[in-house]
């Protein structure tokens, strides 16, 4: 089978395609035949280097952890009944960039009947966020939401739902193909490359009572000014490059409530659940991913240089 592999820390020019041995499932696993792999920024992040204190990501590997297909073989000990089927996965410690990829029993999700396996595997990570992160907020009808980054993938998905809630919705984006994407799903765009951009959004709400900041740093600062008293505020990204600062005395003088990426994690028994609600949205029509681009495997490094462009909305996919 093909893989792809990190050969060294660097840039896109380091990922390879290689022949490898097709895998062999062991007692509790599947192999997975890819058709969508999903690429996450951090994927990224991981091929520079970065996270050695936190990932065990060392040359050569192959990146990757969520895959949609069809399961092949199944070690002992695997229900039968999951054979030939499509599933959704995510494997955790990488493997997936490849035609062949080995996921444990436990991680195994179906495609829902109705969900194209793409949108299933963009909503992996990207559904199970937002649907968490909406679940935690438990936004009510009138409320006034400001979703920062909000053509990203997690933060599209989180436009669609704030809105479903009946809540007034802003999006800061940015370029006018992002801004478009925001208008479709419902949100009224702000583009933050305008310097007045968090004035922009009080002019339209008053001030927000729910922010999802996924971008950080200084865009993320002006998305907590722009919170009212007893807002809740959310950081669950650092796409600049770090968290937005925010001390917590300000917070508590304000009475705004942050919470951080680490306090609203789910639980590994509560994850499964929230994705398998985040794939039944989609199936009925209530939420749909943004794929914004896609590659065959042999063009993996090109997916990671777009991504790093940041120039398309929404989920990066190869497609084995």
């Amino acid at each position: 089978m093909r893989v792809v592999q990190v050969t060294e820390f660097g840039g896109p020019e380091v990922l390879t395609v290689v022949e490898a041995a097709d895998p062999v499932p062991g007692a509790g696993q599947v192999a997975v035949r890819a058709s969508a792999v999903d690429v996450l920024f951090l994927d990224t992040q991981l091929r520079e280097g970065w996270g050695q204190e936190y990932f065990a990501t060392n040359p050569p590997y192959v990146p990757g952890n969520g895959v949609a297909g069809v399961v092949v073989s199944a070690g002992d000990g695997v229900d039968p009944s999951w054979l030939w089927r499509e599933v959704v996965a995510s494997t955790a410690n990488g493997g997936t960039y490849a035609e062949l990829a080995v996921v444990d029993e436990t991680e195994l999700l179906p495609v829902p009947d109705g969900l194209d396996p793409r949108e299933a595997v963009a909503l992996l990570h990207d559904g199970t966020t937002a649907m968490f992160l909406a679940e935690h907020a438990r936004i009510e009808p009138g409320e006034r939401v400001l979703v920062t980054g909000a053509a990203g993938g997690a933060a599209s998905v989180l436009v669609q739902l704030a809105r479903a809630a009946g809540a007034q919705v802003v999006g800061a984006a940015r370029g006018e193909t992002k801004l478009n994407l925001v208008r479709e799903l419902g949100g009224e765009p702000v583009d933050y490359a305008t310097p007045d951009w968090a004035e922009q959004v009080r002019k339209l709400t008053g001030g927000v009572d729910v922010v999802f900041d996924g971008v950080g740093g200084r865009l993320g600062r002006a998305a907590f000014e722009v919170a009212n008293a007893g807002a809740r505020v959310y950081t669950y990204g650092a796409a600049s490059g770090g968290f937005a600062e925010i001390h917590p005395a300000e917070a508590q003088l304000r009475n705004v409530t942050v919470v951080g990426l680490l306090d609203v994690q789910p639980t590994p028994e509560e994850k499964k659940p929230v994705t398998g609600r985040a794939l039944a949205e989609a199936a009925a029509g209530r939420i749909k991913p943004t794929i914004g681009q896609t590659f065959p495997l042999e063009r993996a490094a090109d997916a990671h240089t777009a991504i790093a462009a940041r120039t398309t909305p929404g989920r990066t996919l190869l497609l084995p």
